[in-house]
């Protein structure tokens, strides 16, 4: 073939490119995100994976050396030490996620992996109350940030990048990518959703999930095993738990708040803090007999779905995390807000007529929901763990919650995109610490 009909065929095939992009614009941006989000879904979901499992073992160990938790203490001062010494930038946690999110500067320390995965297997390992998304949400982002650079990306493309990898770390550690990818755009900014992440936040979330399933990492299942025709008198009593769920979720987030004050106030050194807190924390365990509160609680929650439970069992809950969180461990309040939501719900149905399982679901998103300002996500978490047929009851009782949570949440440098009523319309703009 000679040279000229050469440079005539690859003009030719250019001008068919061009063309075909020019008619289909949305293209590139296809190819560019899936290329980049199927790459650091798959870092995401292996460092899900690895943590899960990390994870699994330091319960296990626990449970069967539970002198360990006499050292909680200990453990909270190399914790706190580490944090102090090498860790600062990091501290922030999720909400650096949130500031990164708005407002992009410096790349995300890629120390925060690390110190975030070491700070919540000791606290697990020791007996802490904590929870998993924290960790999986600080990994992930510390991870996908270091490309950054690599990648080329503008600020703009950065803020997405972030989002996307929310995604592949929430998805990935609860089994659950469609909610993942939801959260990732609903929790940063309060009302409003960012629609330009929506491919890369959903790609990531599958992938991290595929990924951290071919790892042969199990995710818990939970069963609601009788669901109510829907009615009119059945839609009222999710209202009114719904009520409770959000009222909740209000005192969790303000209580978690105060009580980190409280520590930062009377305690100067930071490595002190978890110290403290560790030696209440051991002290309740050897006090109640039992290892229920602590850790992830995935048994009890389970247990929450199957049969009645001490309808006191969210309050020590909620009073174990919220000691160990504030004081300065590590790990996520997630999980445990599952475990406050789910036996909160169990013991709303003593004189509500819902069945257990299905208030005890309810309860286990919808605390979720309002204490993180994300309703579509776990309306859609609760479709993915118990099926479609609970998802008028789970979406009303996380509307409800969402609504009379007020503007309060776990995550203080949230942005309020649209109140939630109009007369609250002046702080719109605002980050949560700053009303």
């Amino acid at each position: 073939m000679s040279k000229n009909k050469q440079k005539h065929i690859s003009k030719k095939l250019g001008f068919i490119i061009k063309l075909f992009f020019r008619k289909y614009p949305s293209l590139p941006y296809v190819l560019k995100w899936t290329f980049i989000c199927s790459f650091i879904g798959i870092l995401i979901g292996s460092a899900s994976a690895g943590f899960l499992q990390s994870l699994n073992w330091a319960t296990d160990f626990r449970e069967n050396n539970l002198w360990l938790i006499a050292l909680l203490p200990m453990g909270g001062f190399l914790i706190g030490l580490l944090y102090c010494q090498y860790g600062k930038e990091a501290e922030a946690g999720n909400n650096l996620l949130i500031d990164t999110i708005h407002e992009p500067k410096q790349i995300i320390p890629f120390r925060m992996a690390p110190f975030v995965y070491i700070g919540t297997i000791a606290t697990h390992f020791f007996g802490g109350s904590a929870g998993r998304e924290g960790t999986a949400l600080q990994m992930a982002g510390s991870i996908a940030d270091q490309f950054s650079k690599p990648f080329k990306l503008s600020a703009s493309d950065r803020k997405v990048l972030i989002i996307a990898a929310v995604a592949g770390g929430f998805g990935s550690v609860f089994g659950t990518p469609l909610a993942g990818a939801i959260f990732a755009m609903e929790f940063f900014l309060i009302g409003r959703i960012r629609y330009n992440a929506l491919l890369p936040a959903f790609i990531t979330a599958i992938v991290a999930y595929i990924v951290t399933n071919l790892w042969q990492t199990p995710h818990t299942h939970y069963h609601i095993n009788s669901i109510p025709d829907v009615s009119f008198l059945t839609i009222l009593y999710a209202l009114i738990a719904g009520v409770f769920f959000g009222l909740c979720a209000s005192v969790f987030s303000k209580l978690m708040h105060k009580a980190a004050t409280f520590f930062k106030a009377t305690i100067s050194y930071p490595p002190l803090r978890p110290v403290v807190g560790g030696i209440v924390v051991a002290c309740a365990v050897w006090a109640l007999g039992t290892t229920k509160y602590i850790g992830l609680g995935i048994p009890t929650i389970v247990q929450s779905f199957e049969q009645q439970l001490p309808a006191y069992d969210f309050a020590l809950k909620i009073a174990l995390t919220i000691i160990t969180l504030s004081a300065g461990f590590k790990g996520g309040e997630v999980t445990p807000l599952f475990f406050i939501g789910a036996t909160f719900g169990n013991a709303l149905s003593l004189f509500i007529p819902l069945p257990t399982a299905l208030l005890a679901g309810m309860g286990f998103v919808a605390v979720f929901a309002g204490a993180t300002n994300t309703p579509i996500a776990c309306s859609i978490m609760a479709i993915e763990l118990f099926g479609v047929e609970c998802g008028v009851y789970v979406s009303i009782a996380c509307i409800v919650s969402y609504l009379l949570s007020g503007h309060s949440s776990i995550y203080s440098r949230q942005i309020i995109g649209e109140a939630k009523h109009q007369r609250f319309s002046n702080q719109e703009g605002k980050r949560l610490n700053e009303i």
